[in-house]
């Protein structure tokens, strides 16, 4: 690193450990986030189906398209970030997450109107919310997850704050999987009752993002934008070059589009397969309360078998809970304890992902001379939009593949149909994602400490 690098970047005081508040807070940061994230991606297929009255192909798509969208804008707003000049005293990133918060709430409200339009006009209101949601997430998401990385070089902080990202992420899921259905039902009017839940839940979300900005600190400092040229060839030159950065977005691809299908099939699962649609909450309350125990023995699992191992544990029990449960007959109390144990086995590389993710900014760092965490993570993020877009289109164009009509009792190839996508396809998926991260995941804990100790010497 040159001298004149060195100045650009202030090195993380080694001795310097993070407070168990400010990994909380870190991690209510997540728990904001699921509380507008998590409505799109469990709630929004079933509201366009069943309340917009959009058929269930075109809602599929609308996934598919908005959501490569937003995996296309991701590097453009992950590049802003990183090349804004003037950062001020409250940081490169926490800015973001206190304004950009207020604004994806307001955009949640929005995608779960339903205007009395022809199905055209439907569909272009749609579109034009959901992409402009996607935009608004990204300005919130991309500067909350490479909050991480500026946060600590320190390896056991940041498995520590990747632990309470996860416990976050998990506890937004289990409330808005348990209590948001239940509220729903009670309004007589689905057109009415969508956006006011979502609204009520957007605004708690807005809450703990402030928590979150309000209690965290950047300590590795880029006060300077990078010297090259921002341009698309500078963009694909940091994805390119950053062989752990291509292994994770390949994995990503496969681990994220599994967890989004089991999130947005399970109430199609509930309501047809089993028969009463309130159950979801439920099993929710099971499913999701167990995967806690994958995030608690998180830390204690990657200090015995490393980061890549545990995630490997994790992707191999969850496949194997899947495809138990889709050979055998759908029984509510036999599918919960499997399912509760695929999501505990799922909730472990969910986890550890944040964690190598910011190994990888550092990485990116050693290998370029270039500090880029807005635009390396943005990059991260572009799989993830991928994911969710493949899962969406999945499941849209699934449904309608195995004959799904809306309301009615279903046919049996479209019961097994929902069980396929529901289980089949996860299994699948993981397992390709644990080939991937097996094989190709080169990144050791051992040679990151050696990295950051080298980052430090260069300083």
């Amino acid at each position: 690193m040159s001298a004149e690098l060195a100045k650009k970047v202030v090195p993380i005081e080694t001795e310097k450990r993070l407070s168990l508040k400010e990994k909380v807070s870190y991690g209510f940061g997540d728990f904001g986030n699921g509380f507008m994230f998590d409505l799109g991606q469990i709630y929004l297929l079933k509201f366009f189906t069943d309340v917009a009255g959009i058929p269930a192909a075109f809602a599929g798509t609308i996934f598919l398209v908005s959501k490569l969208f937003a995996a296309i804008t991701d590097p453009i707003v992950g590049s802003s970030i990183d090349y804004r000049k003037n950062i001020g005293s409250r940081g490169k990133f926490r800015p973001y997450l206190l304004i950009g918060s207020m604004v994806l709430a307001l955009l949640t409200i929005l995608i779960f109107l339903s205007p009395d339009l022809s199905t055209t006009g439907k569909l272009i209101y749609a579109y034009a919310t959901y992409m402009l949601w996607g935009l608004g997430y990204s300005f919130v998401n991309i500067p909350y997850g490479s909050l991480g990385a500026a946060m600590t070089q320190n390896a056991d902080d940041r498995t520590s704050i990747a632990t309470f990202r996860q416990i976050g992420s998990l506890g937004a899921l289990f409330i808005t999987s348990v209590a948001v259905m239940p509220i729903l039902v009670k309004f007589d009017n689905p057109k009415v009752g969508y956006p006011v839940v979502m609204g009520l839940f957007a605004v708690i979300g807005v809450i703990w993002f402030y928590v979150c900005y309000r209690n965290c600190k950047e300590r590795v400092v880029v006060k300077e934008a990078p010297r090259e040229k921002l341009t698309f060839k500078s963009v694909i030159k940091t994805f390119v070059q950053n062989k752990p950065l291509l292994t994770l977005v390949l994995m990503t691809i496969f681990s994220i589009s599994a967890y989004n299908i089991k999130s947005a099939m399970l109430v199609y699962f509930a309501q047809y397969n089993l028969g009463n649609v309130e159950l979801m909450a439920y099993m929710n309350f099971i499913i999701i309360g167990s995967s806690f125990l994958g995030v608690v023995f998180l830390p204690k699992l990657v200090k015995i078998f490393g980061k890549k191992q545990t995630a490997m544990i994790g992707f191999g029990i969850s496949v194997a809970a899947d495809l138990v449960n889709f050979l055998i007959p759908s029984n509510v109390y036999i599918f919960t304890i499997l399912a509760s144990i695929a999501f505990i086995g799922i909730s472990i590389p969910n986890g550890i992902t944040w964690a190598l993710v910011s190994d990888i900014i550092d990485y990116g760092e050693w290998k370029s001379g270039e500090r880029k965490e807005a635009t390396t993570y943005s990059l991260f993020n572009f799989s993830r939009k991928l994911a969710q877009s493949l899962s969406g289109f999945l499941s849209g164009i699934g449904l309608g593949l195995v004959g799904y009509v809306p309301n009615v009792a279903q046919t049996a190839g479209a019961l097994i149909g929902i069980k396929a996508l529901l289980l089949l396809y996860p299994a699948l998926a993981l397992t390709l994602a644990m080939i991937i991260v097996g094989f190709l995941y080169k990144l050791t804990d051992k040679q990151h400490a050696r990295i950051v100790t080298e980052l430090h010497q260069r300083s």
